[in-house]
């Protein structure tokens, strides 16, 4: 950086004969130091990540529907989101039968923590294409709303999906 006067804008515009030229620097280093100025130069000229918001039932519905449409067996996810219901990440916690799929509380609250979650949703598909939540649902529901409460995430809906609708223990004033 001294032979570029401490500027960063100087380095990036280096050759890589001036920069091979400092003392103690060889051609590995200077590959390593050409390297990170491309990575910062395509980092700038990237857009910013657009995270999709999943603040409504309909939203979540839209966005699983194509990942769950065409399952034989149940699946669950949790969504997991920031504080404005922008989408952090969606992850596949368990994949079931025909009729049920066994989720641990546990796991899903783990990945909430791991990835900074304040609002999550939970989601599952019913293969049978009935929109009706079980009592097995209904439980594991209160179970994941007690959890979040602890912890202080939201939990924002449980969504069941089938291919042509979906059921919202939100909508439906169950949570």
């Amino acid at each position: 950086l001294d032979k570029f006067d401490r500027n960063l804008n100087s380095l990036g515009k280096a050759r890589f004969d001036e920069i091979k030229d400092v003392e103690g620097v060889g051609t590995y280093t200077s590959c390593r130091i050409m390297a990170a100025v491309e990575l910062g130069r395509r980092r700038q000229m990237a857009t910013a990540e657009l995270r999709p918001d999943m603040g409504t039932a309909t939203r979540i519905y839209e966005y699983m529907r194509p990942r769950m449409m065409d399952l034989q067996t149940e699946q669950f996810y949790v969504l997991l989101m920031n504080q404005n219901f922008r989408l952090l990440k969606a992850e596949c916690i368990s994949t079931g039968g025909i009729t049920e799929v066994s989720v641990d509380v546990r796991i899903i609250m783990r990945e909430a923590i791991l990835n900074n979650a304040t609002v999550m949703a939970i989601c599952h598909n019913h293969p049978s294409g009935s929109i009706r939540p079980s009592r097995v649902d209904d439980t594991l529901t209160q179970s994941v709303k007690a959890a979040c409460s602890t912890l202080r995430i939201h939990l924002s809906d449980h969504v069941i999906v089938t291919d042509g609708c979906y059921y919202s223990y939100a909508e439906e004033g169950k949570l």
